[in-house]
Order: C-alpha cells, then sequence, then structure tokens
C-alpha cells in the first residue's frame, strides 16, 4: 500500500535496469521522427510518391528500433506492446516499398490504420509502464500514442485530404513526437 505523498511502489531494479539500457534506442527513435517531420514540413509540395518513399523508410526503421528496444526490454508487461508496434511499422514500411505507386487514398488508409493501432499500442504501454514506475515519463508514452490517435482519427475523416495537408499534419506529429521520444529516453537514462 503506498502512503500519502508516494507516487506508488519502487520500480523493480530489474525495470530500472531496462529502461537504462533501452534508453538510446528511444533517443534515436526521437531524432528519426524529429527528422522526419522536419523533412515533410520542409517539401510539403513535394510528389506524394515521395512522401510515401519518406514514410516507408520512417515506419520501417522506427519499426526495427522499437522491435530491439522491446526485445531488450527485461519487463514483460511492457514488452509486447513495443514488440507488436515494431513489427507493425516494418510491415508498413515493407508493403509502402511494394508498391509506391499505391493511390493516395490507399497511403491514406494505410497511414491513419498506422497512426491508430500505433497509438493504442502506446497509450497501453504508457499504462503498463505506470503501473511497474509511477511518475517516470509514462505520460509521454501516452502523450505520443495519444497524438497518434488523433492523426488516424483526423486522416480516416478526410482521406481524400489533399498531400499538402498530410504533409503538414504528419510532419506536425512528427516534430511533436520526436521531442517527447527525446525526453523521454533522456529521463530513461537517468532512472
Amino acid at each position: 500500500m503506498t502512503q500519502p505523498g508516494n507516487p506508488g511502489p519502487a520500480p523493480t531494479p530489474s525495470f530500472r535496469a531496462a529502461a537504462r539500457s533501452s534508453w538510446g534506442w528511444t533517443v534515436a527513435r526521437g531524432v528519426l521522427t524529429l527528422l522526419f517531420g522536419i523533412l515533410a514540413l520542409i517539401w510539403p509540395g513535394a510528389a506524394f510518391l515521395s512522401l510515401a518513399v519518406v514514410f516507408g523508410a520512417y515506419a520501417f526503421v522506427d519499426g526495427i528500433a522499437t522491435l530491439i528496444g522491446g526485445f531488450s526490454s527485461r519487463a514483460g508487461g511492457v514488452r509486447w506492446p513495443l514488440v507488436l508496434s515494431g513489427v507493425l511499422g516494418i510491415l508498413a514500411g515493407i508493403v509502402t516499398f511494394v508498391n509506391p505507386g499505391a493511390t493516395v487514398l490507399a497511403l491514406l488508409w494505410l497511414v491513419a490504420a498506422w497512426a491508430l493501432v500505433r497509438g493504442v499500442l502506446e497509450i497501453v504501454a504508457a499504462i503498463r509502464w505506470r503501473a511497474a514506475i509511477p511518475g517516470a515519463g509514462e505520460w509521454l508514452v501516452g502523450l505520443s500514442g495519444l497524438l497518434l490517435v488523433i492523426l488516424g482519427i483526423l486522416l480516416a475523416l478526410n482521406p481524400i485530404a489533399g498531400t499538402l495537408t498530410v504533409s503538414y499534419f504528419i510532419g506536425v506529429y512528427a516534430l511533436i513526437a520526436g521531442i517527447v521520444l527525446i525526453v523521454l529516453g533522456l529521463r530513461m537514462r537517468n532512472l
């Protein structure tokens, strides 16, 4: 039982070690996400095919980094959402590369589905993380997940939006999410 003023039980040493051991991957994901956001905002009028290739590369590399982070985590409760999220990112990247000429509508649905599922998985990871280490930055993971869910809903509600609008939505999300992931990774390093 926790006492007043105490945020919860102390995190186990193994969970602390697991978080510290994967902080670099989280920062790397944040940097990749931030760079992706900058590119999406710098060239919003670029052909959607170019954006598709950039998204495919981002989703694939982010999926690999997330998968490695999930497998390097020794905390079982946080591990499965990361592994599943990593596999989803890798699959989204592969699908995008296999058919880069897909219609704008199909790619928008792919991005919307990826964002919704990934966002929900990040929210689940944040809830599990809060149970293991309250106050250790789980709200940052939850915020990142919430941003993805909002992005996915916006894209699903208006899938015929112009590529310029989609570029801005994705670019702004990626900038915010990249910063959130970098801050989270740096906090994990100090656990």
